[in-house]
Parts: C-alpha cells; structure tokens; sequence
C-alpha cells in the first residue's frame, strides 16, 4: 500500500491513529471531523485549565488559613499541634469532653453480654432492637470469645429492669443470637481503658495534676512540649473521677474511653452450659 492510498483513504488514515488534515482527507466541510476534534481539543483545554486554578486557589486559601491560624493562637499565646498537609491548626484550649452528666435519674446501669455466631450484619439486628424501644446505648464493645466460631457483644444502657428483661428476650429470638443476659456492676467484672491528653506547660507547672495522676495508678505513654498522653485502666467510676478532678484544674485537652468489658462472677460458663445442650440435643436427634 503507497503512501498515495493511505493520504486519500481516510478509513486507513483513522485505522493507523493519524490525525485529519485538509490536506489528506480533502474538503473538512464534506465530513466534518477536523472541526470535531479542534472542538473536543479545545474542550479539554479549558477543563484542564480550570483545574489548575481550583487546585491553586485550594492550595492558596488553605495556606492562607494555617496562616491566619497560626496568628491567632500566637497572639492569644496558647499552643497549637502540628498539622499535616490537609489539616488546619486550632488552638489547644481546654475541652469538656465526656462530662459528668446525671442525667439518669431512677434508671439503672445494665450491662448485655450477648452471644452470637460470627456472621455480617448481627451487629444491627441487635441495635435495632434498642432503636425500636427508643433505649440509648451507653457503650458497645464487640469481640472474638474463647468460642471459636462465637463473636461476643458487651452493651451497656440506662434503663430500668423489666426493659432489660424484655431487651434480652427479643435479642435472644435473632436467629444467628446463640444466647442474651442482662447484669448490674455488682454481678460481674468490669473494666475500662481512658486516654487522657494534658498541656504539658500545665502540667510542669501546677504538682498537682502529678498527684492526681499517681492517686489514681495512671501512667503516663507520652510526653512532649506541647502535650502529654495519661492511660487509665479501671472501673467505669474511678475512669470518670479522675478525668473530673483533672479537668478541674483545666489541663485536659481531649478525653476518651474505651466500650466496658466484662466478665461474670459465675463459676459456670452460661454459653458452655448452653453449647453442651445443644449437643446433647443433636445427638439424641441422630
């Protein structure tokens, strides 16, 4: 094939990726795809200008307002973090996160121990059954147990006791639940894990924050100019009083804690107990 054909065949000039010219496929007016492609050209030329100016103008404003950030908390003289490339500075000002609030009056604190086949989508069959009695979860936890196959689920709620009884009761007609219960803090073990975060100019300043941060067998995980980490292991009580007593002498900067975990007081294993009959059952079936 000369070069002759290939000029004045334009199939075979679009087969081999060439570009249309008035010169090779002859009048743009019969065809029209010379003034297609300067048309998709142009196209693509406008929209990659106007993401070059956002991309800018998103650079430009985001420095400007670390900037401004920067400014502020210089001029009021409180610290600031560190920020990575998309995050903005705000002033470390004491917060009062996970107050103490009793706003439970009459209502008991139940913790769920709930049992249940490790399959998807269990997790919501179970919170949809406190959405539907309109019973808040205080704190949910959920875990592998010793059982292998068995996902364990700790929740805790305010609520009085014959809700509970009738939470357990309709958790425990899932299908894939393989068992429910319900229990006050004087029936099983508890135990909760808090970070707290502290201004460390606070805490160098004031002995105080030191003591109560020994009285109460926390440890300290990090400490650097601008903050210092505390860890706390305990009960739900001793948990909350000491992030009272520390907040008080406002050096708390952020607060969190961890969902209750649990243990029965039980010598016997309920979900053992449960599992064994069912097995006697299986076998008396075959």
């Amino acid at each position: 094939m000369n070069d002759n054909h290939i000029k004045n065949n334009p199939s075979t000039r679009e087969a081999q990726g060439g570009e249309y010219g008035a010169a090779e496929c002859g009048d743009c007016r019969t065809c029209g795809k010379c003034s297609e492609q300067e048309e998709q050209a142009r196209f693509d030329a406008a929209v990659r200008e106007a993401a070059a100016v956002e991309r800018l103008s998103y650079e430009k404003n985001l420095t400007r307002q670390r900037k401004a950030t920067l400014e502020r908390d210089n001029a009021h003289g409180n610290q600031y973090e560190t920020f990575s490339r998309n995050a903005v500075a705000r002033p470390s000002t004491s917060a009062h996160e996970g107050a103490l609030v009793n706003a439970h009056e009459g209502l008991t604190l139940y913790t769920l121990i709930i049992y249940s086949e490790n399959f998807a989508g269990i997790l919501n069959q179970i919170t949809a059954v406190f959405t539907r009695r309109q019973v808040n979860i205080e704190s949910l936890n959920v875990c592998a147990s010793s059982t292998p196959g068995v996902h364990k689920y700790t929740i805790t709620c305010y609520c009085k006791q014959e809700m509970a009884e009738m939470l357990v009761k309709q958790i425990e007609k899932k299908i894939d639940v393989l068992q429910a219960n319900c229990f006050v803090d004087n029936e099983i073990f508890i135990l909760e894990t808090s970070l707290l975060k502290l201004s460390s100019p606070k805490v160098l300043a004031n002995q105080e924050i030191s003591r109560v941060v020994r009285r109460y067998d926390a440890r300290y995980v990090e400490v650097n100019p601008t903050y210092t980490i505390v860890e706390k292991t305990g009960i739900t009580e001793e948990v909350l009083q000491l992030f009272h007593e520390l907040d008080q002498l406002d050096c708390v900067l952020q607060f969190v804690r961890t969902g209750r975990i649990a243990v029965t007081k039980s010598v016997v294993e309920r979900l053992d107990q449960y599992i064994a009959k069912r097995e006697e059952e299986r076998n008396g079936e075959d």
